[in-house]
Order: C-alpha cells, then sequence, then structure tokens
C-alpha cells in the first residue's frame, strides 16, 4: 500500500470528496486507485473562517510501484509502513512460573494482556474493587461525602483514567507502533473504532467501564487470573532479587517476574516499596487548581464561526506560560464539555480531577491550571528521603480539605476574584461542576505562594490566546496535586529495577507514562521484557 500525508480538504467537504482528491495528488486515473482507507484525520484551526481537515491515507493502487518512482522526491507520499503489532515470543507448554501484575490501570492490564496472548497466565492483583462496584463507591462521595479509601477514582479496575476524558493521544515517540495496538485492543474491546483514525481520540467514562470490563474476561478467557481487593503489602526479596509478594491477607504468591503498575497515587505502595530496599528518587510534579469555562466560550474562541461543527466536536486548547519567578505555568487534562470530580484517596483530603463522557455535552469546559514544582521545593532533604513529594501533596490536599469546609466539598473562586486577591462570596454566570459541592473562599490558603503568583501572571496571558480565558466569572476549584508521580522507581534498559531483579516498575506510578495512551504503551513494553527474560536460560 502507499501512504499520502498531509492531504488538506475543507471541514465541511462532500463525503465522496476523499476519491478524487487522492487521484488529483497522485496524478492518476480512477481506475488505477483500487481502494483507500483513512488512517488519520487531524484538523487545521489557524484560520477559523477556513478551518481545513488533514488527512492521512492508505491507497491500494494498480501501480503502486509507478507512483512511487514518479513521486520519489515527494515527502508526503511512500510505503505505507507495517503498523502490526508481533508478539516477541510465546510460552512454552508447561511452564510453571506465573508472571505477577500489580495493578489493574491501563498500564496493568495491557500487560497483563499482552502476557496472555503470548500464554504466560498472568497473576493480575488489584487493590479496588471490579469496575461498576467501584463507580457505586465513587458516587458515594460525589454524592454523600463517603470517601472509599480503597475504592474510588485513583483505586480500582480501569485506574484513575477510568473517571477521566479517557484521552487516547501522547506525545511519546512509538517506533514500534504500539500505541497502534493499544488502540486496536479497545476498539475490539468496544471502544469506538474512529478511535484508530481521529487526531485526538478519546472514549468518555461510560465507555471506559464496559471496555475494560471486556479487557478483563479476554485475559481470563486466555489463562490469566485477575483478584481484586488484593493488596500487596510486601515485596518478597532473596539477595536482590524478587521472589514474590505477600497480599494483606497474609498470602504469599511467588514469582522471580514481578510488574509494578499500581499508578500515581498508591502512596503506601510508594513506601512499602522503599522500605524494600528497592530504589526510589524523586521527581518534579505540578500542582495548581482546575478552571472552568463555558463550553461555547472556547468553541467560539478556538473555532469561530465554525463553532459547534460535528467533525470539530467540542474545543480544546492547551496553554503554556514561562512565568517572571522562574516557574512554568500550563494547562493539563483539558476536559473538553466535562466535569470537575472528587478524586482523592485518603480521608481528610481534597483532590480534584476531570472527566468527560464520549459525547463531551456538559455546558463546562475544564482544565488543569498548574505549575511546576521540584524537589528542591519539598520539605526536607529529598536526597535522603525520596518520598517527600508525597508529603508536599498531602500538606495542600489538607489544606484544601480545611478550606472547603471539611467535608469534601473542594474550596472554589472566581477568577476576577482570583486576580484581584480577594475571597469569592458566591457563584456568578459560571456554576461550578464539582461534586458534592464547593465552598467559596480565597484559594490562596491552598497552595504555594508561588504557584498563586505564577498563575495571576498566566491567566491574564491565556486570555490573549483564548478571549474570554480570564472571564470574572470562571470558576478555580482547589487543588489538583495528581499531575503525575511524585517518584520514580528508575530502571535499567530491561525494565527491571536497577536494584532489585525481576521487579519491573511500569506505567504513571513508577514515572514512566502520562496518560492512558502511553501508560498501555508503558504496558506492552514491559510485559515484552517480562516474556523475554522469563524464556532466558537460567
Amino acid at each position: 500500500m502507499l501512504r499520502i500525508t498531509e492531504l488538506k480538504l475543507p471541514l465541511n467537504h462532500a463525503a465522496d470528496a476523499l476519491r478524487p482528491a487522492i487521484c488529483q495528488r497522485l496524478g492518476i486515473a480512477d481506475g488505477d486507485l483500487l481502494d483507500f482507507t483513512i488512517f488519520r484525520r487531524g484538523y487545521d484551526a489557524r484560520k477559523k473562517s477556513a478551518i481545513s481537515l488533514i488527512y492521512t491515507l492508505d491507497c491500494t493502487l494498480r501501480d503502486e510501484a509507478a507512483i512511487l518512482a514518479k513521486l520519489a522526491d515527494d515527502k508526503h507520499v511512500g510505503p505505507t509502513p507495517d503498523t502490526s503489532y508481533k508478539f516477541v515470543a510465546h510460552a512454552p507448554a508447561g511452564l510453571a512460573e506465573r508472571p505477577l501484575i500489580i495493578g489493574m490501570g491501563p498500564c496493568g492490564f495491557m500487560a497483563g494482556l499482552l502476557l496472555a496472548q503470548m500464554g504466560f497466565k498472568p497473576i493480575i492483583l488489584e487493590r479496588g474493587k471490579i469496575v461498576r462496584e467501584r463507580t457505586k463507591d465513587t458516587w458515594d462521595l460525589w454524592r454523600k461525602h463517603n470517601l472509599h479509601p480503597e475504592s474510588n477514582v485513583q483505586f480500582g479496575e480501569g485506574g484513575a483514567g477510568t473517571f477521566s476524558d479517557g484521552k487516547l493521544y501522547s506525545q511519546i515517540k512509538d517506533p514500534q507502533f504500539h500505541g497502534r495496538k493499544v488502540l486496536e485492543e479497545f476498539v475490539t474491546a468496544g471502544a469506538p473504532e474512529e478511535i484508530l483514525y481521529v487526531s485526538k481520540p478519546h472514549i468518555g467514562t461510560f465507555r471506559l467501564v464496559k471496555m475494560v470490563e471486556n479487557i478483563r474476561h479476554k485475559i481470563t478467557e486466555l489463562g490469566g487470573e485477575i483478584r481484586f481487593e488484593s493488596k500487596v503489602e510486601r515485596l518478597l526479596v532473596d539477595n536482590g532479587q524478587i521472589t514474590g509478594v505477600e497480599l494483606a491477607s497474609g498470602e504469599q504468591l511467588r514469582s522471580r517476574h514481578v510488574v509494578l503498575a499500581v499508578g500515581h497515587s498508591a502512596r503506601d505502595t510508594f513506601q512499602m516499596v522503599h522500605d524494600c530496599g528497592v530504589y526510589v528518587e524523586a521527581k518534579p510534579f505540578s500542582i495548581g487548581f482546575r478552571v472552568e469555562h463555558p463550553q461555547t466560550l472556547i468553541d467560539h474562541a478556538r473555532f469561530g464561526p465554525n463553532a459547534g461543527n460535528e467533525i470539530l466536536g467540542a474545543a480544546d486548547y492547551k496553554l503554556v506560560h514561562h512565568c517572571k519567578n522562574g516557574r512554568a505555568a500550563y494547562s493539563f487534562c483539558m476536559c473538553p464539555g466535562g466535569q470537575v470530580v472528587a478524586a482523592t484517596s485518603e480521608p481528610g483530603r481534597v483532590v480534584t480531577n476531570g472527566m468527560s463522557q464520549y459525547s463531551r455535552a456538559e455546558r463546562n469546559a475544564n482544565a488543569a491550571l498548574v505549575v511546576e514544582v521540584r524537589p528542591e521545593d519539598f520539605p526536607g532533604d529529598y536526597r535522603r528521603n525520596p518520598l517527600l513529594g508525597i508529603d508536599f501533596q498531602r500538606q495542600w490536599e489538607s489544606a484544601a480539605f480545611v478550606a472547603g469546609g471539611g467535608n469534601y466539598d473542594a474550596p472554589a473562586q472566581k477568577v476576577g476574584d482570583f486576580l484581584a486577591g480577594r475571597p469569592s462570596q458566591a457563584q456568578g454566570s459560571v456554576e461550578p461542576s464539582y461534586q458534592p459541592g464547593v465552598h467559596w473562599t480565597d484559594l490562596a490558603q491552598c497552595v504555594p505562594p508561588y504557584v498563586i503568583e505564577a498563575l495571576r501572571e498566566a491567566i491574564p496571558a491565556f486570555d490573549r490566546q483564548i478571549r474570554g480565558f480570564a472571564m470574572a466569572d470562571a470558576v478555580l476549584t482547589g487543588v489538583e496535586t495528581r499531575t503525575s508521580s511524585p517518584i520514580r522507581i528508575k530502571r535499567g534498559p530491561d525494565f527491571q529495577s536497577i536494584n532489585t531483579r525481576g521487579l519491573y516498575p511500569a506505567g504513571e506510578g513508577a514515572g514512566y507514562a502520562g496518560g492512558i495512551l502511553s501508560a498501555g504503551v508503558d504496558g506492552i513494553k514491559v510485559a515484552e521484557a517480562v516474556a523475554r527474560d522469563m524464556l532466558r536460560p537460567a
């Protein structure tokens, strides 16, 4: 097949316009184009009144060699790369050892799925509940202020990504097309087929729930085993080699290959891993607030007269500003047409996150507005105690809990009041979406002063890019602290811990991913490394 990139057509082109456009681009007759498929569709919205769709297309031609020769100097025409996934190993019959995977988020379930497909019959250990029970517990916090520390937005089947926008795009380098394997498995499990070709694919929470269930069933059908409410309390290590794990129940499971895919909020597990002697280091992350605007404001700012177009959908944005105090302030995890959600996993703390359904049809747009923090900002010597970032997060989450009224309501402030340095007394035209509720206050007490300083500089700068971003009635809700893991569990080129053989730190919690797609890709890479090592002669 032959691939064409950067083929532009008007936003509202006719449904049958692609075929003649391909023929014109290649300089061929219609009969010489046997078939074509859309590999990717994006858009160029720099001119709001003349938005273009940009296609990457794979074509089957009558004489491909002749066209490639004729267009040899055209960088936008070439052979279609092979994106099909190829398994690196297959378990021999009678293999006694079974790999263990700790965590059933995107990284853990993709690692488990790959190992199951290769015949290694993994055992996945998840501290939380199956996704539908977890959903009930999560709604209990959102509706009734009741937190379930082992079953919430952070813990349970599907991981934190289940209660998110379900974004499936990433900026990671992926020369082996592992991301394509992730997307294809998601489609097989029930995700909409369009995620294979739209430039910014997403699923949404409700569809993610069913998809995660289907992946679970596939793993078990292939011989894998998934144990819920099975918290790992201790790693079993002998002379630098992992030999298994011990559960909270006291049961011990033996294996020389353990994947640690626990997500960025498993703070007690980070402590346990550090206590077991595994090398851990502190890393930077970011903190701040969630900001909400009317989605219509963002649509018109980004798309102009094309706002509301069905193909474009609800508009998103990505903003960054380098502040005078040396910090970078930026938007993160933007959720078009979504809501701000309670995402704490510990009693007495408030954490926010963003979530959207597939339709992205809610009234508000929301995104994290965060500022980078560094290990040097943590209280104490992070070189001696690499877990100090957790204490730093907890400090501000506890402050937000108090500022919100001490009942899991979140502290909130209107943007106009925030910029003026005065507490908010009541909502304006933008209704906050956070559940269970908000308490109007001054957010300056909920994050360090340099974060406030940076955001007060950044918001007006963002308003110059998106007109109306600094609207006085836009809502800030605190606090966003779980942008990424506060630690990295360092691994070598073989994907094993640098000082604990057989332990495979993976995904967001270990500091090697950021989002559903990159976590799934890392799960595949780790699964491949585990499979190769399990077949290596002793």
